[in-house]
């Protein structure tokens, strides 16, 4: 009977989210929390966790498998995963890439580029939305990726849909210690960016505001290099509140970044918002993660930079 099993991170993006879907940059970086997906070929239909696979409860898994597993017979598919859901933090991403990168792995043509493109195709269809391959290009690569219109050094690959095309490139990051705080209320990326896409629609505010996210990821790439924390978490402070102007922060969210600043160099929502997680950047993570719990947040202290997809035949 054949089978696979693949593992990949989650991520964090430090800087550029929304913004990097009207063409900005973005920086994502890739964490030690994984979701390891196993696929053995059997059985009366396509099963996960011993359920029937159905589009409700398993969509991305679903889009993958119909994506790459034509006219196959049904497989077993088990997950596990260490990256919270719906917390900002690339659960559906690693989901979908360590899927794709197990079906793959059984059809013979498993490679880091293929997965990132199959992976995103999969996200797109299941999200019915227009984010961008920055978190399935980042789970896939692994450590740290810059996503930006143009192709310059490090590049990886490029991902076009529709009249956007983006460029995946390599960014080396230096150790950086960031506490997550996840605010434990559901964010769903779909419904956030089509908030932020009604916005950008009607107003030449809201896209001043994403001209002014790009600039701020423009700047922190030179931060991350030269290693200038406190400024970078300067560059943090002022993307969280051009976030919050795009409606996409919460007052939880907003109140556990304050009270990390007493311990930390800057803090910001990290992914779509409308819940989910923040991030703070800071050389004491302890009494910042306490802060963030009096919050109510569940805070997890993370470096940065992990290994992105493997996969291996069983």
């Amino acid at each position: 009977m054949a089978g696979a099993r693949a593992s990949a991170p989650g991520k964090v993006i430090l800087f550029g989210e929304h913004a990097v879907v009207y063409g900005e940059p973005a920086i994502a970086v890739a964490l030690s929390l994984r979701t390891e997906v196993t696929i053995r070929e059997g059985g009366d239909q396509h099963r996960v966790n011993g359920a029937p696979m159905t589009p409700y409860h398993h969509a991305f898994i679903k889009d993958a498998v119909e994506g790459l597993w034509k006219g196959g017979g049904p497989l077993d598919i088990r997950t596990d995963s260490r990256v919270p859901s719906a917390s900002g933090l690339g659960s559906s991403a690693a989901l979908s890439v360590a899927t794709t990168a197990c079906l793959l792995q059984m059809l013979g043509q498993f490679g880091e580029e293929r997965c990132a493109r199959e992976a995103y195709a999969a996200e797109v269809s299941a999200q019915k939305a227009r984010g961008s391959p920055t978190d399935t290009s980042t789970v896939t690569h692994g450590r740290a990726v810059l996503v930006d219109r143009e192709k310059g050094p490090g590049f990886l690959w490029d991902i076009a849909r529709g009249e956007r095309r983006w460029f995946l490139h390599h960014v080396e990051m230096p150790p950086l210690t960031l506490v997550i705080g996840n605010s434990m209320q559901r964010g769903r990326t779909s419904e956030e960016v089509a908030k932020v896409g009604r916005f950008v629609k009607k107003t030449g505010f809201a896209r001043e505001v994403i001209r002014d996210l790009g600039k701020i990821t423009r700047e922190a790439v030179e931060l991350i290099q030269d290693r200038e924390k406190l400024a970078l978490g300067v560059k943090m402070d002022e993307a969280h509140d051009l976030l919050t102007i795009l409606g996409v922060s919460t007052p939880k969210l907003n109140d556990m970044c304050a009270a990390a600043r007493e311990h930390a160099y800057g803090a910001k929502l990290t992914g779509s918002g409308g819940g989910g997680s923040m991030i703070a950047l800071t050389d004491t993570p302890e009494p910042c993660a306490k802060a963030i719990a009096k919050k109510g947040g569940v805070p997890i202290v993370v470096q940065l930079g992990g290994a992105g997809v493997s996969a291996s035949s069983l």
